[in-house]
Formats: structure tokens, sequence, C-alpha cells
């Protein structure tokens, strides 16, 4: 059994999402180590119920542990207080695709917040918003993908107890698949399954 942090958080995050009755999307899910930097990645995808493939909305949720987090989290398990606690990264994506015609932008920002919810101390906020426009076989698709980003700085407390993790992330869960439904229920024409190339 592997006894890491990094672990509890992946497993949290799993729990979150299962508990919030979100689908995961197997074929997104990836763990990458960088051999030459030593930072570690997680990413995984998930949708609301029931959606055909691929899904008119998704999360795209990415949780990096950079090298100097797993420097300070060593320190901390053999005793010698590190300068500062570890940390990870958190990035989540919302995605509305199989969109028929361009969206309106701003019916999509008044669903997405500049910041939200609080990861610890820290709001995730939101970096970026895109329009995607995707010409195929004649035909034209849309897509609008928001990105949030923040960082989760782990407390003594939550080192010592990783079961203190998971409330953070149930709450972040929860932002998530309300998002999800909001960005679901805006009145878009959305292309069949069948018709979208993603």
């Amino acid at each position: 059994m592997l006894d890491h942090i990094l672990v509890d958080v992946i497993s949290s995050i799993r729990h979150s999402f299962d508990e919030a009755l979100l689908q995961r999307q197997a074929v997104e899910e990836r763990f990458q180590v960088d051999v030459f930097l030593g930072d570690v990645s997680w990413e995984t995808s998930y949708s609301l119920p029931g959606e055909e493939q691929p899904p008119r909305v998704r999360a795209d949720v990415s949780v990096d542990w950079p090298t100097w987090s797993q420097t300070s989290y060593r320190s901390w398990s053999i005793g010698e207080p590190p300068d500062e606690l570890p940390e990870i990264v958190v990035e989540i994506a919302l995605r509305v695709q199989r969109l028929a015609e361009a969206p309106d932008t701003q019916l999509v920002l008044r669903a997405l917040p500049e910041a939200k919810p609080l990861l610890g101390v820290e709001p995730l906020v939101r970096s970026a918003t895109t329009i995607e426009e995707v010409h195929s076989g004649g035909r034209v698709r849309w897509a609008v993908e928001a990105t949030y980003e923040g960082s989760v700085r782990f407390s003594e407390s939550q080192l010592e107890t990783p079961a203190e993790i998971e409330p953070v992330f149930a709450g972040l869960t929860r932002w998530i698949s309300s998002t999800l439904i909001q960005l679901a229920d805006l009145p878009f024409s959305f292309l069949p399954p069948g018709e979208e190339d993603d």
C-alpha cells in the first residue's frame, strides 16, 4: 500500500465525485511523472450522469504535485521541519461541447463566477475562457471552456490526519456539480453525439 498525501488527495477527489453521482470519463484519466523535473500530475474528467458520449458538459480536473512539495513532504515525514509545507496546484476546466451554433458568451460567463470555491483559504480563480470553433467535413461545431486555477497548502494537521483533506474536496465537487448542471441547462442547441467528432 502506497502511503502518500498525493494518494490521499486523489482518493478524496474520486470519493467526492462518486458521492456527487458524477460519471467518470475513464478514457481521460492519466497519472504522469516528469522524469526530468520530478513533478507528478494526475488528471481526470467527469460529466453529469446519463450523458451520451461525448458528454455535452464535462469537468477536467488536474492536480500537480511539484518537486519542491515532494521535498517538503519528505522532510516533514522524517521529522525535519520544512521551510514551507507542501501544496498541490489544482486546475479545473469546465467545458460545454457539441454546440450546434456559436454560444452567447455573456450567458456562459454569467454561469461561471470569476473566483470560486474556496480551497482552504485560497479561492480558485477563473484564468481564461475560450470559445472554440471547429470546421470539419462541411460542418461547424462550437465549444466553450473556462479554466480555474489555484493551490492547496496542507496544514500539519492534514498531513498527520489525511481524512481532514476530504471536506476540502467535497466542497469543490459540490460546486463543480452545480456548475455543470447550470451549464447543461443553458438554452443551447447541441449536436447529436454521432455528429460530434471530439
